[in-house]
């Protein structure tokens, strides 16, 4: 209660004294949602219908609110029992489909959106709730997953524009309807895919994401106290960040906004006052280093061609092996000889060595090493981290002199490194077990003033002193 009560006086300020004209989409409160799924879990494993940590959470919100009057509290007990009897089928039928899995979650934002608009209209604030679908958010049938069809842009625009005026629309966030009327949800990207999707559709000046940080920061403050905002970075430079370990926005719910050039700012709602990260096409503030970021629990494959030297095909015969069997990387550096790449995500086979038998493990990576196999010695081996410096690609050089020195001096072995196509990021392969120690060393080389090796680059210095 107390959130929505600070989320809608944020709201107010925002009308009332910046003269904004602001629309919400709003999340589940809580761990509504983990609750709805452990809810249905029980429904379809032990034939129970227990919904007792939604109903009161929600009930004691209004309570706590003091919204009961409210026409929307009434829809809140409605959708709580709608939910139930949707419970109820999933435990008689002994059966949990995606389509059913996604009707169930998006309880949680149908009336989380009716807990604000109801308390925003309580102070003073003019809000109505509308489904996304009823503003035209409109989807394909891939439940769990699903991807909002580009027939839904003109739609949204069009509805938005019917909004009256000086009142505030809360949307619900995570979920829309395929075109035959089913409820899905948009998997990655969530509530902020939907607000970056409705503000791109309908020409917005900017989509703001409020979460619990101060914005995209330089590195992760709990491996780097002195971690700081960034105040500015490209979506190019954002995606790289989300992909490779930054977890404030995901690279897909940019996508609708940098479609259209419309900035993303990231705000902190627990620190309203801070100016927060804007994320742009481009931009004219570019130090040396914007930001560090890491991923743990990395594998890495090492292939080496077995056909003659020179001999054309092999690389053709690598990615074609990975998409068979539908394996991503992260991280590749290549020769004429031999590929060395990262997975984006850990398939749990034990270390393999050339010639070795694969073993038990993932199907898909054993499929990919057989088929590998008949042009190549392939390794793969666990124990990796990847370390990733969003960097100024004009001083790019500079940028790996300073990494391979603060490496040399605290013996930590660089397994590979890459620069991105995207030229904004380059990544090395460390030891899992020095991860740590490496992101912490050179966030203080570029951001702390504070280097294990002499720095006089002053793109260093000017970065420390940002």
């Amino acid at each position: 209660a107390e959130r929505i009560r600070e989320v809608c006086a944020l709201v107010k300020d925002r009308i009332e004294n910046q003269s904004q004209d602001p629309h919400l989409v709003c999340s589940a409160m809580g761990k509504t949602t983990n609750n709805l799924l452990a809810a249905s879990r029980e429904a379809l494993e032990e034939g129970k219908v227990n919904l007792d940590k939604v109903r009161d959470l929600h009930m004691a919100t209004i309570d706590e609110l003091d919204i009961k009057d409210s026409p929307y509290a009434q829809q809140i007990v409605d959708l709580l029992d709608e939910c139930e009897r949707v419970l109820g089928g999933v435990a008689l039928l002994g059966e949990l489909s995606p389509r059913s899995k996604d009707l169930l979650v998006s309880f949680g934002e149908r009336m989380s959106g009716r807990m604000v608009a109801a308390q925003l209209n309580k102070v003073g604030v003019k809000a109505i709730q509308i489904e996304s679908w009823d503003l035209g958010v409109i989807t394909d049938d891939q439940f769990g997953e699903a991807s909002v069809l580009d027939e839904a842009w003109p739609i949204i625009a069009e509805r938005v524009r019917e909004i009256p005026d000086k009142t505030v629309a809360v949307i619900t966030g995570f979920i829309g309807k395929d075109k035959a009327g089913r409820i899905t949800t948009l998997g990655r990207g969530g509530s902020d895919l939907t607000a970056s999707l409705i503000g791109a559709a309908a020409g917005f000046d900017e989509v703001q994401v409020w979460k619990d940080v101060d914005g995209i920061l330089t590195a992760d403050p709990r491996a780097c106290p002195q971690a700081r905002p960034v105040p500015f970075v490209t979506f190019e430079e954002a995606a790289e960040l989300a992909y490779f370990g930054a977890q404030v926005l995901h690279p897909v719910a940019m996508q609708p906004a940098m479609r259209v050039d419309i900035p993303v700012r990231v705000k902190n709602s627990y620190n309203p006052q801070a100016p927060g990260t804007l994320i742009t096409r481009k931009h004219d503030h570019q130090p040396l280093v914007s930001a560090i970021t890491s991923k743990s629990g990395v594998q890495m494959v090492d292939i080496t061609s077995t056909r003659m030297l020179g001999q054309y095909g092999f690389l053709a015969e690598v990615f074609r092996a990975f998409e068979k069997n539908r394996i991503s990387v992260d991280v590749i550096a290549s020769s004429e000889v031999s590929v060395s790449l990262t997975l984006n995500k850990n398939l749990e086979i034990p270390r393999k060595e050339r010639g070795a038998p694969i073993g038990s493990g993932s199907a898909a990576l054993k499929g990919l090493i057989q088929d590998l196999s008949e042009v190549a010695d392939v390794a793969v081996t666990d124990g990796h981290s990847i370390i990733t410096l969003i960097a100024d690609v004009a001083r790019s050089s500079s940028v790996m002199a300073i990494v391979f020195r603060v490496m040399s001096e605290l013996g930590i072995q660089v397994e590979m490194m890459s620069q991105g196509a995207s030229k904004v990021n380059i990544s090395l392969i460390v030891p899992a077990d020095r991860e740590e120690q490496a992101l912490t060393a050179l966030h203080k080389c570029f951001f702390e003033g504070d280097c294990v090796v002499p720095v006089e680059q002053a793109g260093v210095a000017e970065a420390a002193a940002a």
